[in-house]
C-alpha cells in the first residue's frame, strides 16, 4: 500500500513537472485556454461571492467578540481583514474550483480516456498534456487568482458591515485598525496562495482524469478522489506557506 502511495506521488509530480515544461511549448492552445477559462469562472464567481459573505461575517462576528473580551475592540477591522484576506479567501477560492471546475475536468479527461481518445491523440503524435491539461490548468490558476481578489472584497465588505451594525463597531476604529496592521505582503502572500493553489487543482484533476480505471465508474472514482485528494494537499500546503510567510516577513511594527 505506501509503495503504491509513493508511485502515485511520484507520478503526480512527474506530470506537474511535464506540465511546467509543456507550457512553454509550442504552439500553445490559446483557444482552448479561453474557453477554459470562462467555464471555470462561470461555475464558480456567483459561488464564491454568495460563500465569501457568510465566511467574512462569520468571522468578523467571532474576532469582535473574541476582542471585546480582551479589551482590544479597536482591533476588531485589522485582525478580521487579515483573517480573511490570508486565510479565507484563498482557501474558499480553492476549494470552489476543487469541487466545481476540479471535478468537471477530471471527468472530462477521464470519459476521454475511457473512450480512447487520449490514445487516438498520442497515436497521431498530439500530446493530450500540452493540449489538454495545459491550457485546464493555466485556467484554474488564473481564475484562482482573479477569483481571490473579488472573494477578499467582498469578504472584506461582508465583516466589516456586520462589524458595524450588529456589534456596535465605528467605521473609523474598523478602518484604522486595518491600516495599522495590514501591509501589502499580506494581499501578496494571497495572491501566491491561490495561484498554488490553483495549479495543485487543476494537475489533481488532470492527474485523475488521465488515469481512472474500471470504466465509467471509474471515472466517477477518480472525481471523488481527485476533489479528497486536492482538499486534503490544500490545507496542508496553505499550513506550509503560512508558516513561512510568518518566518519571512515581520508583523508590522515589529
Amino acid at each position: 500500500m505506501i509503495g503504491g502511495a509513493l508511485r502515485q506521488t511520484g507520478r503526480l509530480f512527474a506530470l506537474a513537472a511535464e506540465v511546467a515544461r509543456a507550457v512553454f511549448r509550442r504552439p500553445f492552445q490559446f483557444r482552448e485556454f479561453i474557453e477554459q477559462f470562462w467555464f471555470v469562472a462561470g461555475v464558480t464567481i456567483l459561488p464564491a461571492a454568495l460563500v465569501s459573505i457568510p465566511f467574512g461575517a462569520v468571522i468578523a462576528l467571532q474576532v469582535g467578540s473574541l476582542t471585546q473580551q480582551l479589551g482590544a475592540q479597536s482591533f476588531t477591522g485589522g485582525a478580521s481583514v487579515l483573517a480573511v484576506i490570508q486565510q479565507a479567501s484563498p482557501l474558499i477560492v480553492a476549494l470552489l474550483i476543487a469541487g466545481a471546475a476540479g471535478s468537471a475536468i477530471c471527468a472530462d479527461l477521464g470519459s476521454r480516456k475511457i473512450r480512447e481518445e487520449l490514445d487516438a491523440m498520442e497515436v497521431m503524435g498530439v500530446s493530450p498534456v500540452q493540449r489538454l491539461v495545459v491550457p485546464r490548468v493555466l485556467a484554474t490558476m488564473a481564475v484562482a487568482v482573479l477569483l481571490n481578489g473579488l472573494v477578499s472584497v467582498v469578504g472584506t465588505l461582508g465583516g466589516y458591515f456586520f462589524n458595524i451594525v450588529l456589534q456596535g463597531g465605528t467605521p473609523g476604529a474598523y478602518l484604522a485598525s486595518f491600516s495599522a496592521l495590514a501591509q501589502l505582503p499580506d494581499l501578496y502572500v494571497s495572491e501566491l496562495k491561490a495561484l498554488v493553489f490553483g495549479f495543485i487543482a487543476g494537475i489533481v484533476a488532470a492527474y485523475r482524469g488521465l488515469n481512472p480505471r474500471g470504466g465509467p465508474k471509474g471515472v466517477g472514482d477518480a472525481v471523488n478522489q481527485a476533489v479528497v485528494i486536492t482538499f486534503l494537499l490544500l490545507f496542508f500546503v496553505n499550513m506550509v506557506l503560512t508558516g513561512v510567510y510568518l518566518q519571512i516577513v515581520p508583523p508590522k511594527g515589529g
